[in-house]
């Protein structure tokens, strides 16, 4: 293997409009252009959220490792996200701010920073573009002008699309019945349970923070719109992939496509280019078992609170890639903690090799197995589990020059982006928040210790030992990866 861009096998991915593994066939020779659906930025994100953009970095590595010139973009909603995820209830954008009594803009701008550190916590690449919705406010009414007269009419509360307008409404949900989609409520003036907001009209009395004038009055876009309208500007129809989390693929997304078919004036999706993208990805949920996935929990499961507990954020992508992202994954501090020893497992003979010169991956006997069996999994619909464990091969090889290895190491490294060579150990060992011993303090406390058992002072070394463990502190003899302790 001379060229890391270059692979034998054909990349494959499961398509959720057809759902069918396909292979992947740009549209535009040697591109690869990806939009995926970003954060309503009203509050922190909690971990489940972050898997999404975990397997959309993957996804945009893997098209990269194949040597395609990616064109990555994520959406930042600052407007139009409601309550419901359909047009019931209050904007969420708006009830936060009224909440906190805060301009509804320094909302959007301090939790879209808070996403933006979970993203670089995470190792996560940056797109070509975070497209913010309230940049394209025209753009919008535009688009909705556009297909209003085939596609829309006007009741009282806005601007709506009447999905039996364009065919195959629903494909990507699989779930239309008669009665349209069940978790749809009725809003009076609808023609169909289905149909949804293009443009929301203020109420009479009423004043948003964010509202701007139109042809159907002042008000706001609805959630729908910015997705079709961003993806088309700044990546035109029909592109190559768009991902999102498997709830968008039950209602907001079956509404962005239905716009996409009226303004391209398409067909019906038996050919998935009038969907406005040829492949559509989503990632299952991850699982909590407590509860404490919900935003309305409280302290819900944020990647914050995983590093005040000790865990560094990365441990939480190794999680991730542990499960194929179309598999629900449950989240547990046990497995948590078995993700953590696993990165440093293989943080630590990364670190034997931090001072080896890296060389291009070349041909060498002991390296094809895992070299091959990483990128067949990574061919087959983003394989990460079996890819680490092609990884954990290649850093298992014994008797081989460091340079050689370090390079197969950084190749893989390099889809499934966990860092190796931009951590050590002691990276990896993060402090807990509600700890109430320093480290200088432990660090004499072992010492202490260590002169106690050589002096065969056993007493003495188990007294030591009950004192840090009643101050938070695990004392762990024999450790096989080498550390001394952890703080519980």
């Amino acid at each position: 293997m001379t060229d890391a861009t270059n692979t034998s096998t054909p990349l494959k991915l499961f398509n959720s409009l057809t759902r069918e593994i396909e292979p992947f066939q740009p549209v535009h020779r040697g591109e690869a252009r990806v939009y995926t659906c970003g954060p309503t930025v009203y509050n922190y994100p909690h971990i489940g959220n972050m898997r999404a953009y975990v397997f959309a970095d993957i996804l945009g590595r893997t098209l990269s490792h194949n040597g395609f010139d990616l064109t990555h973009i994520i959406n930042i909603t600052d407007v139009g996200h409601l309550t419901d995820d359909a047009d019931a209830g209050e904007d969420k954008m708006e009830k936060m701010a009224a909440e906190k009594a805060q301009s509804i803009w320094d909302i959007a701008q301090h939790y879209t920073q808070a996403y933006w550190a979970d993203v670089k916590a995470l190792n996560i690449r940056q797109p070509a573009k975070w497209s913010v919705a309230t940049d394209y406010i025209e753009e919008m009414i535009a688009f909705a002008n556009g297909i209003a007269d085939k596609h829309c009419y006007e009741c009282e509360t806005g601007l709506y699309f009447d999905v039996t307008t364009v065919e195959d409404y629903g494909r990507l949900a699989r779930a239309v019945t008669e009665d349209g989609e069940g978790r749809i409520d009725t809003v009076k003036g609808k023609r169909n349970a289905a149909d949804f907001a293009i443009w929301r009209k203020t109420p009479p009395g009423e004043k948003r923070q964010m509202e701007w004038d139109s042809p159907w009055g002042r008000g706001a876009p609805g959630w729908h719109l910015e997705c079709s309208v961003m993806g088309e500007k700044l990546l035109g129809f029909p592109f190559d992939i768009h991902t999102g989390g498997i709830d968008h693929r039950e209602i907001h997304h079956p509404n962005e496509i239905a716009q996409n078919q009226a303004f391209c004036g398409c067909g019906g999706l038996s050919d998935a280019r009038n969907s406005g993208a040829n492949i559509w990805m989503h990632n299952n949920f991850l699982v909590e078992r407590s509860g404490k996935m919900s935003k309305s929990s409280g302290e819900f499961l944020r990647l914050q609170l995983l590093i005040d507990k000790g865990y560094h954020p990365l441990a939480y992508r190794m999680m991730c890639l542990q499960a194929h992202y179309r598999s629900e994954l449950e989240f547990s501090w046990e497995g948590l903690e078995a993700a953590l020893t696993r990165l440093k497992r293989m943080v630590m003979v990364a670190e034997r090799l931090a001072d080896a010169p890296s060389q291009p991956v070349a041909e060498h006997p002991k390296f094809a197995g895992p070299l091959a069996k990483f990128e067949e999994a990574m061919s087959d619909d983003l394989g990460t589990p079996l890819a680490l464990t092609a990884l954990e091969d290649a850093l298992a090889t014994k008797k081989v020059d460091a340079g050689i290895k370090r390079a197969v190491v950084e190749h893989m490294d390099a889809v499934l982006g966990l860092g190796l060579f931009d951590l050590t150990r002691a990276d990896l060992r993060i402090r807990p928040k509600s700890a109430k011993i320093t480290e200088g303090e432990i660090e004499d406390a072992l010492a202490q210790r260590k002169a106690a058992r050589a002096e065969k002072d056993f007493a003495a070394s188990d007294a030591i030992r009950d004192d840090l463990a009643a101050k938070g502190v695990d004392v762990m003899d024999g450790d096989p990866l080498g550390w001394e302790w952890k703080l519980s």
